[in-house]
């Protein structure tokens, strides 16, 4: 079994360890995890893991944000990967900081990667794994917020919430999406 594990994020040293970049920071630990590497590819940086015989094909695009379905759009054709299994990791405002949320579809909630996702599969029908980052900031600060470093009591908690969101994968490719929801959408 194949599965197409996407971390949405930015590319650039000034992105890094943002809250937007979330999906590329639970990605790279993932990888870490099941000591892989990246390697710059079409549209991302890849790698592939294995996890109890199942395959992981990792990517984090190179496309930002905004673009981001161009990049699964070509790895889900390349690698043949149904829909139903891919996971994306993305940030979410909507919900609270250090909460996870797995779902099987949605729409995009005003977020560009999602919204780039929804646009080029031609569906909101994906699994995602939607990473509180909460919405902590005065009005008309959206964009600063969501670009913006993790505060020091955010830092404290990250390793942690960054390890749940790794099991949450690791659940989604060996027990499904169902089980998965059940025991993380607590």
């Amino acid at each position: 079994m194949k599965f197409l594990i996407v971390g949405l994020g930015n590319i650039g040293a000034e992105y890094a360890q943002t809250r937007h970049n979330i999906g590329f920071d639970i990605a790279e630990a993932l990888v870490k995890k099941h000591a892989g590497n990246f390697t710059v590819q079409k549209h991302a940086q890849y790698a592939q893991v294995s996890l109890r015989g199942r395959q992981m094909h990792v990517i984090m695009p190179t496309t930002y944000m905004n673009l981001s379905g161009k990049a699964v759009r070509h790895w889900m054709t390349d690698l043949k990967i149904p829909i139903e299994n891919i996971f994306i990791l993305v940030d979410d405002l909507a919900i609270d900081f250090g909460k996870l949320r797995i779902r099987a579809n949605g729409s995009d909630a005003g977020h560009n990667g999602l919204k780039s996702l929804n646009e080029l599969l031609l569906t909101q029908n994906f699994p995602r794994l939607r990473f509180g980052i909460g919405n902590n900031f005065p009005k008309g600060r959206q964009v600063d917020y969501v670009l913006g470093k993790w505060n020091a009591e955010e830092m404290k908690e990250m390793p942690f919430l960054i390890h749940k969101s790794v099991d949450a994968i690791e659940s989604f490719v060996i027990k499904g999406l169902p089980l998965t929801m059940n025991e993380f959408n607590k």
